[in-house]
């Protein structure tokens, strides 16, 4: 599941930056991070709309 990548990557962020691994390590992990976050929430509103529609009836 896409949250479990998310808490694997953080680790992995913040190992990097607790072992003041290079600039180009830590700034790799950190957009791939970000990019998984934003699929994250891309997958939640579209749930959430989804909810919205059927609600109202507008199947």
């Amino acid at each position: 599941m896409i949250t479990e990548k998310i808490m694997k990557l953080r680790e992995k962020l913040d190992e990097l930056i607790n072992s003041n691994a290079d600039y180009e390590s830590i700034y790799h992990v950190s957009t791939e991070l970000d990019k998984l976050i934003l699929d994250y929430y891309k997958e939640r509103n579209e749930m959430v709309l989804k909810k919205l529609v059927k609600k109202e009836g507008n199947v």
